[in-house]
Order: structure tokens, then C-alpha cells, then sequence
């Protein structure tokens, strides 16, 4: 059975964020996620995993100015030393949370050679400071529907660019909603990429939604995932329809298909 973490920035709002983590364990999730983790002490974090027995799966690195449309740093001309103090930081908090993946967004830019060639030499800056802390450093392709102008458009993309960065710890989050947008066939997908996933993320396609609505047949997809030899964590990335814990149906069917 694949082994799901719950994403603390969409699942779990109705509670403040330091509320969240103990009402994920008591749904039944092992592990969490969410987009940032900055506007608190690692302290407190760390003391809310400890206290509900969770692993801390994955967060992003500082992406800018959130509020005034920034998604990364990591193409933005004359923003190297903004990056780079992203990533100070993103690794201090993921030593602190006993973390072992963090996020790199891409950014809002034009794809062009000068723009790759800056995006190859960051994430090999950030692969290099994570290696020496055994922590991966993950690429993520967004749909344009939802992220117009991001850089990082297509799974065929990250690939190509993984393979330029060449780092062993540089590697791909796998969004099947995302995915399922821009490129469908995930199946497919999923099974040519499975060397360089280092992270799975789920939605309902197209409200992003829980994952037991919508176009794509989960149960299926996941069961594949798991026979192409995954065994990380698989985010919970997705908006509930109502209040959370009244969604979880999906989620008890799980645990019962494992006893």
C-alpha cells in the first residue's frame, strides 16, 4: 500500500497550521508536507512531528515574494544571492525537521538557453550544499493552468534538465495532477520516469480534489506506481471538497484494502 502524507497548506485548514499536524495523525497519516514552513520556529515545528509521532516529508525552499506573484527564485536574473540564501535556509529548517527532500521552484520566466543554463547552475548549487546533509533536492513541472508562466512546464522538460544538472540527489516530483493536465498517458509516464522520481504528489483531476473523484482511476494508478517499485512517501496535494476529515473516506478504504 503506497504510504500517504498529508499536505498541511490544502488539507486540515479549517485549524491553524500548528493545529494541523496533530489532526493528521489522528486521521490516520504517518507523515505531512506543505508548502513553507517559515514563519516558524523550527522548534515548533519540530516539537508538533515529535509530539504526533509524524515525519516531515517534504517543504520548498523560500520562493520569493508569494503575495506579489513570485513562484521561485531559481530563474530570476539578479536574484543568485536571494536564491542562495533560500536554500541556507531551507536546509537549516530540513536538518532541524529531520527532513530529507526539499522543493525547488522554478519561477516565473521565459524559457530560454540563458534562462536554462541559470536554472542548471542553481539547482546544482543547491544539490551540492544538500548532499553533504544526505537530503534531495527535488524539481517539480506545474501546469499552466494554474501557474501561468511557470518555467518548469512538462515532465519531458524536468527529465532533460535533470539530466543536464547531473547531480544523484537532483530529482523529479511527480504531481499526478499536474501531470495529468499537461501531458496525460500517466501511466505511461510515471513507468518512464520511475528512476527519477523522488517524490509523488496527488489530486483529483480537474477540481484537485480528493483523489477519490475526478478522471483518473487512483486506485489503479497508485497500484502501479507501487508495482514500478515506489516506496517514498505520496503527498496529499489536494483542496478537500468540504471540511477534511469528512473526505477521508478514501483514505479509510486504503487501510481497510491493507488488513
Amino acid at each position: 500500500m503506497p504510504k500517504f502524507a498529508a499536505n498541511l497548506s490544502m488539507m486540515f485548514t479549517e485549524l491553524p497550521f500548528l493545529e494541523r499536524f496533530e489532526a493528521a495523525a489522528t486521521a490516520g497519516f504517518n507523515a505531512v508536507e506543505y508548502l513553507f514552513p517559515y514563519d516558524f520556529e523550527k522548534s515548533l515545528i519540530a516539537d508538533k512531528l515529535k509530539a504526533h509521532s509524524l515525519e516531515q516529508a517534504l517543504f520548498n525552499a523560500h520562493a520569493g515574494d508569494w503575495d506579489g506573484g513570485e513562484r521561485g527564485l531559481a530563474t530570476l536574473e539578479g536574484r543568485r544571492q536571494d536564491f542562495r540564501d533560500s536554500i541556507t535556509q531551507a536546509l537549516d529548517y530540513a536538518r532541524a525537521l529531520e527532513c530529507p527532500k526539499i522543493h525547488i521552484m522554478a519561477g516565473i520566466s521565459d524559457v530560454t538557453g540563458k534562462t536554462e543554463a541559470l536554472y542548471v547552475e542553481n539547482v546544482r548549487y543547491a544539490a551540492d550544499l544538500a548532499a553533504a546533509l544526505d537530503i534531495e533536492v527535488l524539481v517539480e513541472p506545474i501546469n499552466a493552468r494554474d501557474m501561468p508562466g511557470y518555467f518548469l512546464g512538462s515532465v519531458a522538460q524536468a527529465i532533460d534538465l535533470l539530466e543536464r544538472i547531473d547531480r544523484p540527489n537532483a530529482r523529479l516530483q511527480f504531481d499526478y495532477y499536474h501531470a495529468q493536465i499537461t501531458e496525460g498517458d500517466v501511466t505511461m509516464l510515471m513507468r518512464d520516469s520511475i528512476d527519477s522520481i523522488g517524490h509523488i504528489q496527488i489530486a483529483s483531476v480537474p477540481e484537485r480534489n480528493e483523489p477519490d473523484t475526478g478522471e483518473l482511476n487512483y486506485p489503479y494508478v497508485l497500484a502501479e506506481l507501487v508495482a514500478a517499485g515506489y516506496r517514498g512517501w505520496v503527498g496529499c496535494e489536494y483542496r478537500p471538497a468540504g471540511e477534511t476529515t469528512a473526505g477521508l473516506g478514501w483514505l479509510a478504504a486504503y487501510r481497510n484494502d491493507a488488513k
